[in-house]
């Protein structure tokens, strides 16, 4: 941690409760071969399955208003964030637990780079996004400013869920995600685990059709061999209240 940082970290304690709305979210969901996959999840987390499938990709959320709850809404900050996830299960002391590891956070703001990790959980990287959004069609994507990720996703809404989506419907995809709401990521520092638990005022998905997808990262064939990693689907969330809570930390190999 460097020195601003730190002082940042002494300065501001660490925020319980974060509360905005979601202004949009976009899912992009990849089936990948459990054994390819689960090198990247260090433990206690495992992949999991659905039809024998891991499932990973990425999050492109647009946040408004994101604040300490309580605060009115004109306070709150907005920003375009992309989350790389792997829905993930564990032990945990009342049975099997299910969530998301996120390996890697970018942002396009300059807070949540300072912020993340310290006054909340899940350190950031820079990166610089280039949006167009029509009503029901959507080009997101970014890089990062440390060359670390790429991403360019084109889609439009559809009526229709995909035949060869791993989920049946659409209502068994919103219910698996809605599952996973908490999200794991490596600690700044230091061993072990921080977490937050999202909660909507209001879960709605809808499918999106991909007529893009590109990632430097399920594109990578040194890391994933061809025929380990397919697009499965893809799914928007827009205009959503929600707040995000801080979880109990959870150390390496153990129980949460």
């Amino acid at each position: 941690m460097n020195a601003l940082g730190q002082l940042v970290h002494r300065m501001i304690p660490t925020l319980p409760r974060l509360a905005g709305t979601i202004e949009r979210r976009i899912l992009v969901n990849c089936r990948v071969r459990p054994d390819v996959i689960a090198p990247w999840l260090p433990a206690p987390f495992r992949p999991q399955l659905v039809k024998g499938w891991a499932m990973a990709g990425i999050c492109l959320i647009r946040m408004r208003g994101v604040r300490p709850r309580g605060l009115p809404e004109w306070c709150g900050l907005g920003s375009e964030n992309a989350a790389h996830r792997i829905a993930v299960e564990w032990d945990g002391a009342s049975g099997t637990q299910q969530g998301v590891y996120i390996p890697r956070r970018d942002t396009d703001s300059a807070l949540n780079y300072l912020l993340g990790g310290r006054v909340f959980p899940g350190a950031h990287h820079r990166a610089r996004f280039e949006v167009w959004e029509s009503p029901n069609r959507f080009r997101v994507g970014f890089t990062s400013a440390d060359g670390g990720a790429r991403v360019r996703f084109v889609g439009r809404v559809v009526d229709d869920w995909p035949a060869g989506s791993v989920f049946g419907s659409l209502a068994e995809a919103s219910a698996f995600f809605v599952a996973g709401c908490c999200g794991w990521s490596p600690k700044r520092a230091g061993t072990g685990f921080e977490g937050m638990r999202l909660d909507c005022h209001g879960w709605r998905m809808e499918p999106l059709l991909a007529e893009r997808v590109d990632s430097g990262f399920f594109q990578n064939r040194g890391l994933f061999p061809a025929g380990s990693v397919e697009f499965d689907s893809a799914q928007l969330m827009r205009n959503i209240a929600h707040e995000w809570t801080v979880l109990k930390g959870m150390r390496d190999g153990n129980k949460a």
